[in-house]
């Protein structure tokens, strides 16, 4: 079976304006990885490891300057990227739901994009407002300013899924949240991920948060992924950044 996202030797270096350390200075180098239907990879680093950088290369919001990315088996070069784009859901930290939209529709953005019939486009709302734990008949009319930081991001969540998307890519989704309402959500998202069966890169900085939402742990070091293993194999690598990030979370 094919993967649903191949990343093949991906790099991506900023180009160079003359001289000094900045020039075509590599930010990742290299990265391969598989994500099948089912599958969730966490890329789990530092700040400023690539990790971000790595998921912007998947939906072309980066052009990788080395290497190629297959989406549901094409190669995303030689896809429209607007197009790419409303193929993949996208999760990031502070949501980006527009303020002058109601939920019911930022949520339902990309099914009208795509030709969606209103009465189709409602369902789904409702839908997917049940699946992430909100009334439809309460929420689907607020406004976001009118929702919790946990409340707004579920609509995050349920707006990456509006389309049905084999792909999703979330960038630390949870991290701007308090503590309890981020168990919360990590909780609900893992339940979310049996029962959707999306292949998920997950980016995070938190390896309690990567080693129970992973099937499998992509580390990131200095733009390069110097560790790919399931949880498991993460606890026992001996690699020196493995052992860094667990001994922190210990």
């Amino acid at each position: 079976m094919t993967p649903v996202l191949e990343v093949r030797g991906a790099g991506y270096h900023l180009p160079g304006r003359g001289k000094g350390e900045g020039v075509n200075r590599m930010l990742v180098a290299d990265v391969s990885f598989e994500v099948g239907a089912g599958e969730t990879l966490v890329l789990l680093g530092r700040s400023g490891s690539g990790k971000t950088t790595t998921l912007k290369l998947v939906n072309r919001l980066l052009e990788p300057t080395e290497g190629e990315i297959h989406v549901a088996g094409r190669r995303t070069r030689e896809a429209d990227p607007h197009r790419l784009r409303r193929g993949i859901g996208y999760v990031i930290q502070d949501v980006g739901l527009f303020p002058h939209f109601t939920i019911e529709q930022n949520i339902g953005l990309v099914p009208r994009l795509e030709g969606w019939t209103p009465g189709r486009v409602a369902a789904r709302v409702r839908e997917l407002l049940t699946l992430v734990g909100l009334d439809p008949d309460g929420f689907a009319g607020r406004r976001p300013h009118e929702l919790s930081g946990g409340q707004r991001q579920r609509i995050g969540v349920a707006r990456a899924l509006a389309a049905d998307p084999p792909l999703l890519l979330m960038d630390e989704p949870f991290g701007a949240l308090d503590p309890i309402t981020r168990v919360e959500l990590q909780r609900e998202f893992k339940r979310l991920e049996e029962r959707l069966g999306k292949a998920v890169v997950f980016v995070t900085h938190d390896v309690r948060e990567g080693l129970l939402l992973g099937t499998r742990i992509g580390l990131m070091q200095e733009g390069n992924l110097v560790f790919l293993g399931t949880p498991q194999e993460f606890r026992r690598s001996a690699h020196p950044e493995c052992r860094e990030f667990l001994e922190a979370a210990a």
